[in-house]
């Protein structure tokens, strides 16, 4: 007979797909970018992007430890419902403060993170007791509890001192899965403690792309309705369109589609993961840069262009670009030559949009996104299946 804790365990038989509590559970991130892009849109500097960032990573590590319960244990027991709600609670506290993080609410921020982050990983060490899984929920705690004196202390201090110490906390729970989890009191790591589902690790994180792009259409719908529908306001929120459906077509061909089989068919499948979870983190702040870009180009599609203006219009798609470099880089080992080149054409362009108006601007790097994407059509001959 089974122990209780290997039944809560998802078995290799078990489908590698999102169930709809997984999915219920994304449905909070919209509104977490929603709020990111909203206080970057308020503090539309340096420091409020570096803020952002921060922020910004500290929420898509909760959401990918998080998605990652799903790829380990059976999402259709009830402990492991409970778990992955209470942690979408926790979420939901963190996208809503996210604005004020570094300001009156961090302690809030700081604490909504370590609860999820230390809560969730010790709830799975009590549940897999007896069983060999409770080793990488050791090794997860373990880090958390490194980084969680980082979060706390950043929460009560102000200034600079709280973004060092928030940036140094980012960096340790970045860095950790990259080194594979090392742990005082545990032997090495052996790959089979690492095991997971490569469809489904594909598929979660092609979700939640595809949740990014919904945030940049509610920014879009919600600057347009407020505004007026008038001519200029119309053709810069179909210049907006007309970039998510592009950032989409990017995104999806060809690494996207045949990600769960480059991580399978890998000789170091955790290190392919490791680099795909980077590379969507890049291209999430792109997109949130997009977004901030869009809503303002919307509201303001003619006039002067202000420099902080062109940062986001055109710094979202390269940082995109740069992400999926990444992203092609961990499937193929290479990178295609457009990708380089389209951020290269939007960092030479920069200083010219100055003289012309925002609308342009985003008409600027749609047409670098759109050249891109036909590159990539270009490139693949007719029938054939290898690719980008």
């Amino acid at each position: 007979m089974r122990s209780r804790a290997a039944t809560l365990l998802r078995g290799p038989e078990d489908p590698g797909r999102a169930t709809f509590l997984e999915l219920f559970f994304d449905l909070v991130f919209v509104f977490a970018l929603f709020r990111l892009s909203q206080g970057l849109l308020e503090r539309l500097t340096w420091s409020g992007a570096f803020q952002t960032v921060v922020v910004l990573l500290a929420v898509f590590w909760v959401w990918g430890h998080t998605a990652g319960v799903a790829n380990r244990f059976d999402p259709a027991q009830p402990a492991i419902q409970a778990l992955v709600i209470g942690c979408m609670f926790g979420s939901f506290l963190l996208a809503v403060v996210a604005p004020e993080a570094f300001g009156p609410h961090g302690l809030v921020f700081a604490g909504a993170y370590v609860a999820v982050q230390v809560g969730r990983s010790f709830f799975l060490v009590l549940v897999t007791r007896g069983v060999e899984r409770q080793r990488f929920e050791l090794r997860t705690l373990f880090w958390f509890v490194v980084s969680a004196p980082l979060w706390l202390a950043g929460a009560l201090a102000h200034g600079w001192a709280r973004g060092v110490l928030w940036a140094v906390a980012v960096a340790v729970d970045s860095a950790a899965p990259r080194l594979g989890l090392p742990t005082p009191g545990l032997p090495s790591a052996r790959p089979a403690e690492f095991s997971f589902l490569s469809e489904f690790v594909a598929e979660r994180h092609r979700q939640f792309f595809i949740i990014a792009l919904g945030e940049l259409i509610v920014v879009s719908g919600l600057a347009y309705a407020s505004g007026g529908l008038v001519a200029d306001r119309t053709a810069a929120v179909v210049v907006a369109f007309v970039t998510t459906v592009l950032l989409w077509r990017i995104y999806i061909y060809r690494a996207g589609e045949v990600l769960g089989a480059a991580v399978a068919a890998a000789p170091d499948p955790l290190r392919v993961v490791n680099s795909v979870l980077y590379a969507h983190a890049v291209m999430v702040a792109g997109v949130v840069a997009i977004s901030v870009g869009d809503e303002l180009v919307i509201r303001h599609p003619s006039g002067h262009t202000r420099p902080a203006w062109i940062a986001v219009v055109l710094g979202g798609p390269a940082l995109f670009l740069a992400g999926r470099a990444i992203l092609e880089y961990a499937v193929f080992a290479r990178v295609s030559r457009d990708r380089v080149i389209g951020v290269l054409v939007l960092a030479v362009i920069s200083p010219a949009m100055i003289l012309v108006p925002p609308l342009i601007v985003a008409a600027a790097a749609a047409v670098v996104l759109a050249g891109v994407a036909v590159a990539d059509a270009a490139s693949r001959p007719a029938g054939r299946c290898d690719a980008r």
